[in-house]
């Protein structure tokens, strides 16, 4: 496929439509207030992004409750408190033609103690001297998700993203290291699928028709099995319970070392599953035109910006007027990031990652 291919518009099954390929990625920058409220800094990015061509922007991760935050300014979408700021974001993206979500999360047994978080393991022997959740416990936590869902759609964004990625939580949930459970949410790959599960069908029944679920995936560590994250992935696109999958992957180009795929790429195993109407794309060092439109090539619908997001606001239009833009080379310097637009809040952040800022 051409890099033309990537300006195609692309059919959702709720709601409208995305005006081409190209998906921002739900990027952590550490710029809300400590309260999780959106500050100025949250406004002006997502102002930013608004006007840079973008099919679908997703917030970075947000709190869906007080005790699961990961990180120091986080974004929060776990209180009414929110909605005025969450609100502005979603007008911005909205005016600048595009299709908005809010990343959904809870840190799950990394929860921060030291931010106000919770940990909340899946296991007694995950975290020391913290006990698993209780049943109970694990369906406040479904049901905070699905509120956190409902107050996204108050707030006029488009949808929201399920994040499953990372070993947060659902991801913790799905791995047989880090969930010994005995409950009906551990044991069989289904019942460590179920809290993932549950929380998509709760947000479908309690939002609107329009309403857009898409789900992050990440492949990788915290004991996953790619097998069984396939197998699962294969129930959830037959049973088109999600509108998008968003593959969190290291490297789009990565290849599986071990196993039964082993041999092919990491994409592969996912893209070659019957997808029905859910569309499926990649993110992993996406860096240049070229790239994106060969994961078109390789069985994706869209492709999820994140680095070469950061680098330059508007890689879409980039794209549109250079069939072979490539992103600046990494690392970066701070005072390149600061004259693009980035807070410095958001680049106190990233200088914690040295292959990004120098």
């Amino acid at each position: 496929m051409s890099v033309s291919d990537l300006f195609k518009p692309l059919t959702l099954s709720h709601g409208p439509e995305m005006r081409n390929r190209f998906m921002l990625a739900p990027l952590t920058n550490q710029q809300s207030e400590r309260d999780g409220s959106a500050s100025i800094f949250d406004q002006d990015w997502i102002g930013q992004l608004a006007q840079s061509d973008y099919a679908l922007i997703q917030t970075c991760a947000a709190t869906i409750e007080a005790g699961g935050i990961a990180f120091d300014r986080q974004l929060g979408i776990h209180s009414d408190a929110h909605l005025p700021g969450l609100t502005e974001m979603a007008a911005s993206i909205r005016e600048g033609g595009g299709l908005s979500a809010v990343q959904l999360h809870h840190a799950g047994h990394r929860a921060r103690p030291e931010l106000g978080g919770i940990p909340a393991p899946a296991s007694s022997s995950t975290v020391p001297g913290v006990k698993a959740l209780t049943t109970e416990q694990v369906e406040r936590i479904r049901d905070s998700f699905i509120m956190a869902a409902k107050r996204a759609e108050q707030a006029g964004f488009d949808g929201v993203s399920v994040h499953g990625a990372f070993g947060w939580i659902l991801s913790e949930f799905m791995s047989p290291l880090l969930n010994d459970r005995t409950d009906k949410y551990g044991g069989s790959t289904e019942n460590r699928a179920r809290l993932t599960v549950e929380v998509i069908e709760g947000i479908r029944r309690a939002c609107g028709p329009d309403f857009q679920i898409g789900w992050r995936l990440s492949v990788e560590r915290y004991g996953l099995r790619l097998e069984e994250l396939r197998e699962i992935t294969a129930d959830i696109l037959d049973r088109e319970l999600i509108d998008y999958l968003d593959l969190a992957l290291w490297d789009s180009a990565q290849v599986v070392q071990e196993g039964a795929f082993q041999g092919q790429t990491m994409l592969s195993v996912f893209t070659d599953l019957p997808r029905r109407g859910v569309r499926v794309g990649a993110a992993g060092k996406i860096m240049s035109a070229q790239r994106a439109a060969q994961l078109l090539e390789e069985g994706c619908d869209f492709v999820v910006i994140g680095r070469a997001g950061i680098l330059q606001r508007d890689f879409p239009r980039q794209v549109q007027e250079n069939p072979l833009y490539e992103s600046p080379e990494l690392p970066v310097t701070a005072q390149y990031l600061r004259a693009g637009g980035l807070s410095e809040r958001f680049i106190k952040y990233l200088q914690g990652w040295q292959t990004l800022v120098y």
